[in-house]
């Protein structure tokens, strides 16, 4: 997979596609989709590792290893035509990072600065751009950069 991808000029999702594949154990999934996601994160910032595809075992295997690491991951469907559907997030977010991909996805792309001037926590740029950045380096929200400031935009529609 490693040599297989390449930076994107622009940011977008890889679909690792499970298609076929009936189950998976827990040392691929940290060997495989794990250590590829935080090689494509730490490497290639513009590539967004989403599990595409993935079987009912597979899915159930996924989550219960995201839930022990404290970890999530995106997961869809794919059309035949590579559309992607049915968009979720397996694994666990803690509080602070779960209601802060809700608010981005609710408001569809946002910077640090308007998610402390719209939200209801009392919470400075600063803090919030940690909350935004930790999830962009999760591969949960992409990141773009427009003169100073950063914003953030989920990596795909939640279904």
């Amino acid at each position: 997979m490693v040599a297989a991808a390449h930076p994107p000029a622009e940011p977008e999702p890889v679909y690792l596609d499970f298609d076929g594949v009936t189950v998976a154990t827990a040392s691929f999934l940290r060997e495989g989709v794990i250590a590829f996601r935080d090689h494509a994160r730490a490497t290639l910032p513009a590539l967004y590792p989403v599990i595409a595809n993935a079987s009912p075992a597979v899915i159930e295997e996924l989550e219960f290893f995201l839930r022990h690491r404290k970890d999530a991951l995106w997961a869809c469907r794919l059309t035949p035509s590579g559309e992607p559907r049915e968009a979720k997030i397996l694994g666990e977010l803690d509080e602070a990072h779960r209601s802060t991909f809700d608010l981005v996805t609710r408001l569809g792309t946002a910077s640090a600065p308007s998610l402390a001037a719209q939200s209801q926590e009392s919470l400075a740029p600063t803090a919030w751009n940690n909350r935004l950045s930790n999830l962009a380096a999760r591969g949960l929200l992409i990141e773009r950069r427009s003169g100073k400031t950063k914003t953030f935009a989920p990596v795909l529609e939640v279904a």
